[in-house]
């Protein structure tokens, strides 16, 4: 009897696998099996219908799942094509503009890297930018010809009038030019066509001017002293600035000073900036925006009581000493302001590259336009000591006890100029204002 109601309940379990796993083959991918034994006392069909109710939501669940991961998949190839054809206009515009972007190689052969600005040349410019630009640099050259005419009239020289008349003759027809192609953008012309023609044009006649100019003016460097002269930025950009030949030594204490002039708004820019490899601001003195100018040690910062924008000639001084970073700023041979913890206990190293004109965002480079100088500067000494208050005085009034830099002195045969900055003649306290 045993034996009986046992096989029946082998049969029962056996018919209950049989009976799932039938149920099983509406599922898609990988199954389990599961086996339940059921009593003898209890319908087959009850407790088949019992145990296939959790498979019931299993089974919706699955079809619910993978609808999602359907959907996502299709979400992904649809993400990858447009990533594909976004990669493809990419390379094609690359492609188009490879020939043309000279602009964006730093010096020693190396691209700019992504993010970075474009320091080596003047950024590509529109009709109007570049009238602007071409108004400018015409009024330059005729300040530069005036300065030509004043000195030829007090020396007499037939050949520096002639060469001036000249001159004078290719700018009015440099300005003719430039009217005309105002016209042309104003009424539209098809002229406009030869844009990049006209314009290499003018540049060509602008540059050979520029030449020329430099020629006079070097007529005039023979006749003044090496330290007589005075720096001329006449545009924001980020290509005028000149490099001092040498190096600074390593320094505990220093005093910069100098003779500015500028108008400049927003800022006056950067007067100087010193840095060494891996500090781009060691030495930097800046009044960018509307900040007030500012000194910056081992890119620690302080804030000058200056207020030099106003179209006049000033001296200005800066102290400091590494002994708990004590700073004192003299404008006019007059202390201004004093403060401490201005990079304590740094000194100032060595073997760096001295720029006025532009401040470095990189050794040697990353010069940025809006950070530019724009203005006059003279008489640029540095000392590796903190001067007194009487020489600060000597050298705003240009004592004849007025001492020069010891570790930099103003000459002009220890500076490269670059990007069309100019060197005119200039004595301290005889032509201020």
């Amino acid at each position: 009897m045993w034996a009986t109601r046992s096989g029946f309940s082998w049969r029962l379990l056996l018919f209950s696998c049989v009976f799932l796993e039938s149920l099983s083959q509406d599922f898609v991918g990988q199954t389990q099996f599961i086996c339940t034994s059921v009593p003898k006392d209890v319908d087959i069909c009850a407790a088949t219908l019992q145990n296939s109710v959790p498979g019931e939501d299993l089974k919706t669940t699955v079809m619910q799942l993978r609808e999602t991961v359907l959907q996502q998949k299709e979400t992904i190839i649809n993400q990858k094509e447009t990533i594909r054809e976004l990669t493809s206009k990419l390379a094609r515009c690359e492609s188009q503009s490879g020939g043309v972007d000279a602009g964006d190689a730093r010096p020693g052969g190396r691209r700019k890297e992504p993010g970075t600005k474009n320091t080596m040349g003047d950024v590509s410019r529109g009709p109007a930018e570049t009238l602007t630009q071409l108004s400018k640099t015409l009024q330059s050259l005729k300040q530069r010809l005036e300065n030509l005419e004043q000195f030829s009239r007090s020396n007499n020289s037939m050949q520096t009038n002639s060469l001036k008349d000249l001159l004078q003759s290719k700018i009015d027809d440099l300005e003719k030019q430039v009217l005309s192609r105002v016209n042309s953008i104003e009424e539209g012309k098809p002229g406009l066509r030869n844009e990049t023609e006209q314009r290499g044009r003018v540049e060509s006649t602008l540059t050979s001017l520029h030449q020329r100019i430099t020629d006079l003016e070097k007529g005039q460097r023979e006749n003044r002293p090496l330290d007589k002269f005075q720096l001329t930025f006449p545009l924001r950009t980020n290509y005028m600035y000149a490099k001092v030949k040498k190096s600074l030594p390593e320094m505990y204490a220093l005093t910069v000073c100098m003779w500015l002039k500028s108008n400049a708004s927003p800022g006056v820019g950067t007067p100087f900036s010193y840095a060494v490899p891996g500090q781009a601001n060691e030495l930097v003195l800046i009044e960018w925006g509307n900040n007030p100018m500012e000194i910056l040690i081992n890119d620690k910062v302080a804030k000058l009581p200056f207020l030099i924008n106003d179209g006049k000639w000033h001296h200005i001084c800066v102290t400091w000493t590494t002994r708990d970073g004590v700073w004192e700023a003299y404008q006019d041979g007059v202390k201004r302001g004093s403060g401490e913890n201005l990079a304590p206990y740094h000194p100032i190293k060595p073997q760096g590259l001295l720029i006025l004109g532009q401040e470095q965002d990189t050794y040697g480079g990353g010069f940025d336009a809006t950070q530019a100088f724009v203005g006059d500067l003279a008489n640029f000494h540095i000392w590796d000591r903190k001067l007194s208050v009487g020489e600060i005085y000597n050298l705003a009034t240009c004592s004849s006890k007025a001492q020069v830099g010891n570790v930099f002195a103003w000459m002009e045969t220890s500076l490269d100029i670059y990007g069309g900055a100019s060197k005119w003649t200039f004595e301290a306290c005889r032509q201020l204002n």
